[in-house]
């Protein structure tokens, strides 16, 4: 068995869990709701207010598939119930980053022109810029994927670079440093 998909997963209280005659599993919560369309060869099974998934039978493409549904489906039941957030730090001089309107991330990364970002409907984002400190965005939503989906791509403009560390960062995020010319006399 998967280590992962064997797991049934707990409901929390408020959460609702309905599963369509064609693996349509809906996850309702305090926060939002969620679809996720499962897998035919994936039974899923809904007992004593646990959700439950076995596999078919024992090949490595459904073992695989086991733990890959067990995990998304609970990724949505804790985004419904608590939520995500992940924080950006800008590190740079003259780095800025700002709401535009509610929807419009403006990024200002060292380039001539300023780097706009429309952001889905589903994510939340705040820019905050206090003085003597880096930028920091936080998104927020009740969607794992989407919200990884958007970090990803406000990194993408401006990764760190291994010299300075300038570019944008997960917060906490360690980024290794190389030496500089200087360090090999």
């Amino acid at each position: 068995m998967s280590r992962i998909g064997k797991l049934p997963i707990t409901l929390p209280a408020g959460v609702e869990v309905k599963i369509s005659d064609s693996n349509l599993v809906t996850v309702k919560g305090p926060l939002g709701e969620l679809n996720q369309q499962v897998s035919p060869e994936i039974e899923v099974s809904i007992e004593e207010n646990k959700i439950k998934f076995t596999r078919l039978n024992e090949t490595k493409r459904h073992k695989s598939m086991h733990g890959l549904y067990r995990a998304l489906i609970n990724n949505m039941v804790e985004g419904v119930t608590k939520g995500y957030e992940l924080k950006l730090e800008l590190v740079g001089v003259g780095y800025r980053a700002e709401m535009v309107q509610p929807d419009v991330l403006d990024l200002v990364l060292g380039y001539v022109h300023h780097t706009y970002l429309q952001l889905p409907p589903e994510v939340k984002a705040e820019a905050k810029s206090d003085k003597r400190s880096n930028p920091i965005i936080t998104l927020k939503s009740i969607d794992k994927q989407l919200i990884g989906q958007v970090a990803a791509k406000i990194r993408s403009f401006r990764k760190p670079e291994p010299y300075k560390g300038k570019g944008i960062k997960f917060v906490g995020e360690v980024i290794r440093r190389k030496a500089g010319k200087t360090a090999s006399k």
